[in-house]
């Protein structure tokens, strides 16, 4: 059960830090409460790994349409939404490699691009003005940073949820 537990704590505590990175942290704990319930399954049930990937699936849909709900909020259209999903996944990639700051770097990359990305279509593809393009813009920067709240907020949850079904 020690095992296990500390299984449970260590991959907690990295998926935890790969939310902040934007990698897949709550997909790490799902894999590793399901390979404990393959070797263990008097402790680990198949309950908890169902648990812990229905937290996964909802903080991923979370993630997904933040940023353009943020958009759509502000006044932007379907197909900035769009290129506000783009936008963050390319500018989390593109931060992590031009913010020399871990973490932050890819936080901020993500942010930003969701806001570029929003704008940039609004303004080129759907013809927006600019203070149009910059309201819808602002809308997905402000979507994208609720999400990661809310995502690091349901890594914590997963976590501890992973480390209690050890014990129970």
């Amino acid at each position: 059960m020690w095992v296990i537990a500390s299984i449970a704590f260590v991959t907690g505590f990295t998926g935890l830090v790969m939310i902040v990175l934007a990698l897949p942290g709550i997909w790490l704990m799902v894999l590793a409460s399901g390979l404990c319930w393959w070797w263990r399954p008097e402790i680990i049930t198949g309950k908890a790994v169902i648990t812990l990937a229905v937290i996964g699936i909802l903080s991923e849909a979370i993630e997904m349409v933040a940023s353009a709900a943020g958009a759509k909020r502000f006044g932007g259209s379907k197909r900035g939404a769009l290129g506000a999903i783009v936008g963050t996944m390319l500018g989390a990639l593109f931060g992590t490699f031009f913010i020399p700051i871990p973490i932050l770097g890819t936080v901020l990359g993500g942010i930003l691009g969701a806001g570029a990305g929003a704008l940039m279509v609004e303004r080129s593809i759907v013809q927006m003005s600019w203070k149009d393009s910059m309201k819808s813009g602002s809308g997905a920067a402000i979507g994208r940073t609720i999400s990661i709240f809310i995502k690091i907020g349901l890594a914590i949850v997963a976590g501890l949820f992973f480390v209690i079904a050890a014990f129970v």
